[in-house]
């Protein structure tokens, strides 16, 4: 994704920042969460102190009793290779941006504790939005079993139909297309018997690099297609467009064009791998 190119002569306040995400539909005491890049700072312009600037104007949006979270993943591609098992809650930084590692250090931050999709937040409803990430509800996916169960921050974000905003960045960077791939697998697995499940899963794309099946999707491609139903707001915040979308909407209406339009949005092998978990099923209900 190319990033925008800010104009650094725009001089970005807390009330700007504020009035942007209050015009895609924050709203007080929402839950707001925002994504953005490495460059989304520039391609607003100039925040006046820096990323403390766009936290706090984040949370005038969402007012005393709203919450402000932020994806704060820390591990990635890297060389040499990170260990999942050096993730540290406290110290391991946010790669996906400086706006969101600034909402990570700030000292009234919780942050939820998984490797590879933490998030962090700010408010109300932080500690229950942060609490037992991965406790239960489990759901296979390449991050492991906690990334995007039931007990975790992306779960409860639908849940709650918390405003999920883009700052600089389309939906190539959504997260949440990962609870819904997650979503995706477990429902196709739910009918197979549980030995047969076993393997299944274990065809499925591993952490470790260890097969190569999972149903990631064009989300760019899905931003479109949700643009067209109207489902997205934009705006702008300096010269970096905002884009926002509900929660609920992004998980649901995307799980049914993926069901509706399988063949459309993923790749042969998972599509194979489908067919053998549907057979499975079959069978056991034969």
């Amino acid at each position: 994704m190319i990033p925008e190119t800010g104009n650094p002569a725009l001089r970005i306040t807390e009330q700007d920042v504020c009035d942007g995400f209050r015009r895609v539909g924050v709203v007080p005491g929402d839950v707001l969460l925002y994504h953005g890049s490495m460059s989304t700072m520039s391609s607003m312009g100039r925040l006046v102190d820096g990323p403390v600037t766009f936290v706090e104007g984040a949370l005038a949006a969402v007012g005393p009793t709203g919450t402000v979270a932020a994806p704060t993943l820390w591990y990635h591609d890297a060389t040499p290779p990170l260990n999942p098992l050096d993730f540290n809650l406290d110290m391991s930084p946010s790669y996906v941006g400086v706006l969101t590692e600034a909402l990570r250090i700030d000292p009234r931050s919780i942050r939820s504790n998984h490797f590879s999709h933490s998030v962090s937040a700010i408010g109300p409803r932080a500690d229950e939005l942060t609490a037992d990430h991965g406790a239960y509800g489990r759901r296979h996916s390449p991050w492991s079993d906690r990334a995007f169960a039931e007990a975790s921050p992306w779960a409860r974000l639908y849940h709650w139909n918390a405003l999920y905003c883009f700052v600089g960045v389309t939906l190539r960077v959504c997260t949440m297309k990962h609870y819904i791939e997650a979503c995706f697998v477990e429902e196709a697995l739910r009918p197979v018997p549980v030995p047969k499940q076993a393997e299944l899963r274990d065809r499925l794309r591993a952490i470790d690099g260890l097969g190569t099946i999972w149903p990631f999707f064009n989300s760019e491609e899905m931003e479109e297609r949700l643009k067209a139903e109207g489902l997205m707001a934009y705006d702008r915040i300096g010269s970096a467009t905002l884009r926002a979308i509900r929660a609920r909407p992004l998980v649901e209406r995307t799980s049914q064009l993926l069901h509706e339009e399988t063949s459309h949005w993923f790749r042969d092998d998972f599509l194979a791998w489908l067919e053998d978990a549907r057979k499975e099923a079959s069978r056991a209900l034969a």
